[in-house]
């Protein structure tokens, strides 16, 4: 059997690069290059180890924790015990993330239980045969890849998670209760009172809401192209935003003031005093997850405290 150290050190090399190179977007902490090829460099000492008199100190547990270690403190350096401890354990994350995928990639697409020639595995304990470096080398990437993507979609559904919050409003005779989303971008007011505009899809919670209040939420477009303005249910309740998008400007936006906006978030009660609510009939979240857009001013009252 012949093996290639050269090959094998430098797959190494480039594995731990990848490894190093992904805890530090997970740690959102900005290194140089060369830090991480340091780093990978350290790591991939052990592999070099294993083919000196030396080979049994490098199956050392000990060993291994040190190695990486010093791939920490080569790649991010040393600031506090703290930070230092989380980037040992989000290197060793990503480690066992990575591993975890390529073995169960492997035994998916490649490991057969029942063998005619049990010669074939002589030697796959140690270093493996030249099918699985081939595969490691192209799923390696592409592990990295899907739990990049992966652990990135959960943060932002935690971030989403965190902004939630519960919407009751009142008009008239119209109530309802809604999953808002708490969105910093949302910067609609009333020019005049400087009231703060939140945005509420009606798709399917139209129950107590006007025949031509739904036909203008509909087409809102109505309401400038009429030369004649005709008398709306809630006339006396609607404002006329103006607002801008990309690509488009000098956009009107149809606004309602309501009896009542109330806003729960966690433990807490807001009654929103002065704000509007802009009705539409598209979805504003893919799942469904939340149908209404909280302005984020709506939040910065005192908070009532509830019963619980």
């Amino acid at each position: 059997m012949t093996l290639y150290l050269d090959v094998i050190w430098l797959l190494n090399w480039l594995f731990d690069c990848l490894l190093l190179y992904w805890t530090a977007i997970i740690l959102k902490r900005r290194v140089a290059l060369w830090r991480v090829c340091i780093g990978g460099l350290i790591g991939s000492f052990i592999i070099v180890l294993a083919f000196t008199p030396f080979y049994a100190i490098a199956d050392r547990v000990y060993m291994k924790i040190l190695v990486s270690m010093v791939m920490v403190l080569a790649t991010f350096g040393f600031n506090r015990l703290k930070l230092f401890v989380k980037s040992v354990a989000t290197l060793y994350f990503v480690t066992f993330l990575s591993g975890g995928i390529l073995l169960g990639l492997h035994y998916l697409f490649e490991f057969q239980i029942v063998s005619k020639d049990p010669g074939q595995y002589a030697g796959i304990n140690r270093f493996g045969d030249p099918v699985s470096w081939i595969f490691v080398m192209i799923g390696f990437p592409l592990a990295w890849q899907f739990s990049k993507r992966t652990l990135e979609g959960m943060e932002m559904t935690k971030l989403t998670h965190e902004q939630m919050v519960s919407v009751s409003v009142k008009i008239s005779e119209f109530e309802g209760t809604f999953h808002g989303l708490v969105d910093s971008g949302n910067q609609l007011y009333d020019p005049i009172t400087r009231s703060p505009v939140m945005i509420i899809s009606l798709s399917g919670t139209e129950t107590g809401i006007p025949n031509d209040m739904l036909e203008l939420f509909k087409n809102p477009d109505t309401l400038i192209s009429q030369e004649v303005q005709p008398e709306y249910s809630w006339t006396g309740r609607m404002r006329v935003i103006p607002y801008k998008v990309v690509g488009h400007e000098h956009q009107l936006l149809t606004a309602i003031k309501p009896d009542y906006i109330k806003i729960v978030q966690g433990e807490k009660e807001f009654h929103v005093k002065q704000g509007l609510i802009s009705f539409t009939f598209q979805q504003l979240s893919p799942d469904n997850s939340y149908q209404s857009i909280v302005h984020p001013k709506m939040l910065t009252g005192i908070p009532v405290q509830t019963a619980s």
